[in-house]
């Protein structure tokens, strides 16, 4: 038994295209079509972020201890001649006080050294709270978001998108 439908003829309808008959045996190409998506990509300005800054001052007191160092100077008489062949005494350091030996060379029958006098200096250290006001400057960011429109929004420090070159 044979297909009816293998002899008879069959109408191939292709899009846009009328029907055409074919007879059985008779071999037709078909043009196959296949579509491709390809996508594109382009930049949309969907807004701007402004970033300026604004400086704010506040004053505040300085506190700091300033140290000053005052010398005092007392002359002590000493009038002493010294003795053939002594070493003349040389600068020196007696509990915190500087000993300066000052000596004179006077004109007798002989020539002796005498210890005319001695120069102490006595260093001492006092301190002094001071305060000294200041303004100091600190600045902070304000970004705004700027849309198409031209609407500016201002965004917290939570809400600041990070911008990516």
């Amino acid at each position: 038994m044979s297909d009816p439908a293998a002899t008879e003829p069959h109408l191939l309808e292709m899009q846009g295209e009328h029907a055409a008959e074919i007879a059985v045996g008779e071999t037709v190409t078909l043009p196959l079509i296949a579509e491709t998506a390809r996508i594109d990509k382009r930049a949309v300005e969907t807004g701007r972020m402004r970033v300026s800054t604004r400086t704010e001052t506040t004053d505040q007191i300085l506190r700091e201890t300033l140290h000053s160092d005052m010398v005092g100077v007392t002359r002590v008489a000493i009038n002493r001649t010294l003795s053939e062949g002594e070493v003349p005494p040389v600068v020196r350091e007696e509990d915190g006080v500087t000993i300066i030996p000052v000596l004179e060379e006077i004109l007798v029958v002989e020539k002796r050294l005498v210890l005319k006098e001695e120069v102490h200096v006595r260093q001492t250290t006092a301190g002094e709270d001071v305060e000294m006001p200041v303004t100091l400057r600190r600045q902070h960011a304000v970004i705004e978001r700027v849309s198409p429109e031209g609407h500016v929004t201002a965004l917290t420090a939570a809400e600041t998108p990070e911008i990516e070159p």
